[in-house]
Formats: structure tokens, sequence, C-alpha cells
């Protein structure tokens, strides 16, 4: 077979074959990763239930504070360490 004849042939066929089967596998593998894995979504789902946990936390401190009387005095905080001076 002469080389004149093989690099239009390899080059044709890497135009229809070749590159639509590569971009067809990575579709594919994409579409795979688009899903959330078992681990993911139990993992998901535990931050959603400490993020709601946090919220009304931050909701009863926030109650607290607001219930506060205004002309109490201030309670003098101690530092915990040395990064809080």
């Amino acid at each position: 077979m002469d080389t004149d004849l093989l690099i239009p042939l390899v080059a044709i066929v890497s135009l229809f074959i070749v590159f639509p089967g590569m971009v067809f596998h990575y579709v594919t593998l994409w579409r795979k990763q688009k899903t959330l894995e078992p681990d993911d979504e139990r993992m998901l789902e535990d931050l959603w239930r400490s993020a709601k946990r946090m919220e009304r936390r931050i909701e009863t401190l926030e109650k607290l504070v607001d219930n506060n009387p205004e002309d109490a005095a201030p309670v003098s905080r101690q530092p915990r360490s040395s990064y809080d001076q």
C-alpha cells in the first residue's frame, strides 16, 4: 500500500470513527459522574442535619441575647487561652 493512499485513509478513519468514539466515551463518563455516590449522598444528608442543628442553636442564642436586659452589667470574660488576649 502506498503512503499517498495510507495517510488520507487514516485521516478519514480518525475523523469519522476514532474521534466520535472518544467523544461518546467521555460523554458517558461525564454522565456517570453527574450523579452522587451513596456515600456522598449520606455525607450531604449529615451536613444538612448538622447545619439545621447549628441554625437552631444560633436562633436560641439570639433569643437569649435579645432577652438579656440592656442595663445589666456586662460580664467580664476571662481569656481562655493566650490567643484571646
